[in-house]
């Protein structure tokens, strides 16, 4: 059975992207915001509210750029990217409500320039390194530069 998860590659105005910073397994691995979608969710409303809860960060939902699905020992899952804009909040480091205080994974929020980007050791999705910046460069407006990934 797939589960299905959202995230949100968010830009500021200094083309910054919102990143959180999670501790898995005695490692810290900086991602964009998101996590599962819950029953009578879209993928989109899952990309907003894990925005949300985790950053304080309201946005709008823009167009999809990775569909990536995975089929490992951990089961078959698949989680949308999506390009979003800031709406509004105030940016702070959030909660996942899966965990209680003792057990929290999140770790930080902010927002990172592309060559701090390139200098984090442990980096989900990898391609956030060079492709995203790639298709922010050569497709601008509403170009579709969709790609699914295995």
């Amino acid at each position: 059975m797939w589960v299905g998860g959202a995230r949100a590659i968010v830009l500021d105005d200094e083309k910054r992207v919102l990143m959180v910073c999670q501790r898995h397994e005695e490692h810290d691995i900086w991602m964009v915001p998101g996590g599962g979608i819950e029953d009578g969710e879209s993928a989109a409303e899952a990309a907003a509210r894990e925005v949300l809860e985790e950053t304080g960060i309201e946005i709008e939902v823009g167009r999809l750029l990775w569909h990536v699905e995975e089929v490992s020992q951990r089961g078959q899952r698949f989680v949308n990217f999506f390009l979003c804009r800031r709406a509004g909040g105030t940016l702070h480091l959030g909660e996942d409500p899966e965990f209680d205080d003792r057990h929290q994974v999140l770790k930080t929020a902010r927002f990172m320039t592309r060559e701090e980007l390139k200098t984090v050791p442990r980096l989900y999705p990898e391609y956030l390194r060079d492709e995203l910046w790639e298709i922010l460069e050569q497709h601008s407006g509403d170009a579709d530069t969709f790609r699914m990934r295995r």
